[in-house]
C-alpha cells in the first residue's frame, strides 16, 4: 500500500487546489498536503519525510512523470538486493520550443546504469528514488538547508559513510519536463556558478580542488573563443565548466 505527501514550498499555498484534486476521492489513496513556507529544497524534503508514514519513502519532483510500475520496480530492487534505497533514471522531456543545441548537447541527460549497480554519493539524486524509512533519524533533519544545490549528494555521502548501500533500478523510469526557462544560456550559467559555490560545503573539498579550479579557469577561458566557432554545444559545454570552477573560486573570496 502507499499514500502521497505533497509539499508546497510556497507560503501562499498556491498548489493546494491542484494537489487536493489530483487524486480522486474514490481512489482510496490518502493524500497529505503540507506547506514549507521557507523556500529551500532541503527543508521541503525534510517536511515530506516528517509527514510520511510508510516503511519506505519515495521522492519525485513536481516536474516529473513516472511510468506505470515505477514504484513497484523500485521496491522490488530494494528487496531483491537488500539495500537501503534504489534510484531510477530521469529522462528529460522538451516541448517544441526547446533549442536544438540544448537537446543535442545532452545538458539535462544523466548517465544510466545496469540494474543492481551500486552508486557512490556523487551519483546520488532524490528526483527519482525509494529510501528505507530507517535512514531518517526521528529528531534529525536528513537534508541540510545550507545546501542550495547538491543537498541530495550530501545526504548520500553521509549515508554511505555510515555503511548504507544504494543501487540503480533502470526499470523505474521518470520523465522530467524541461521548461523554456531552463533552456536559456543565462539559467545554465547561473546554475553552474551556484553549483561551484556549493561545492565548498562538502567535507571532501580541499586544496586539490582549489588548485584544480585555479588551473581550469584560465584554461577554459582560453578555449572559449575556439569553442564559439565550433558551435553552441561545444561553447556551452566549456563555458559551463568554466563557471563551475569560477563559482568555486569566487565563493572562496566571499563573492
Amino acid at each position: 500500500t502507499f499514500s502521497i505527501v505533497v509539499v508546497d514550498n510556497d507560503n501562499m499555498e498556491s498548489g493546494r487546489v491542484a494537489a487536493m484534486t489530483a487524486v480522486g476521492k474514490d481512489s482510496g489513496i490518502r493524500l497529505t498536503y503540507c506547506v514549507e513556507p521557507q523556500q529551500n529544497i532541503a527543508l521541503a524534503r525534510n517536511k515530506a519525510i516528517a509527514n510520511a508514514t510508510g516503511d519506505f519513502v519515495a521522492f519525485l519532483d513536481d516536474d516529473e512523470y513516472p511510468i506505470k510500475g515505477w514504484l513497484r520496480a523500485l521496491f522490488w530492487v530494494c528487496r531483491e538486493y537488500g539495500v537501503d534505497g534504489a534510484l531510477g533514471p530521469v529522462i528529460p522531456y522538451f516541448d517544441e520550443t526547446a533549442p536544438t543545441w540544448v537537446i543535442r548537447g545532452n545538458f539535462y541527460r544523466r548517465p544510466t546504469y545496469l540494474t543492481g549497480f551500486e552508486i557512490d554519493w556523487r551519483k546520488g539524486r532524490t528526483g527519482n528514488v525509494l529510501l528505507r524509512r530507517t535512514l531518517f533519524a526521528p529528531a534529525g533533519e536528513a537534508f541540510r538547508a545550507e545546501f542550495r544545490v547538491g543537498e541530495d549528494q550530501d545526504f548520500f555521502r553521509r549515508m554511505i559513510e555510515q555503511g548504507h548501500a544504494f543501487v540503480w533500478c533502470n526499470e523505474a523510469v521518470a520523465y522530467e519536463f524541461v521548461p523554456p526557462l531552463r533552456c536559456k544560456r543565462s539559467f545554465m550559467w547561473r546554475r553552474a556558478l551556484l553549483r561551484g559555490a556549493s561545492s565548498l560545503l562538502h567535507p571532501t573539498f580541499g586544496v586539490r580542488d582549489i588548485v584544480k579550479s585555479v588551473i581550469a579557469v584560465p584554461t577554459y577561458a582560453a578555449i572559449l573563443p575556439v569553442a564559439l566557432i565550433a558551435g553552441p554545444v561545444v561553447f556551452m559545454t566549456y563555458s559551463i565548466k568554466l563557471l563551475d570552477h569560477l563559482g568555486r573560486l569566487l565563493a572562496l573570496v566571499g563573492i
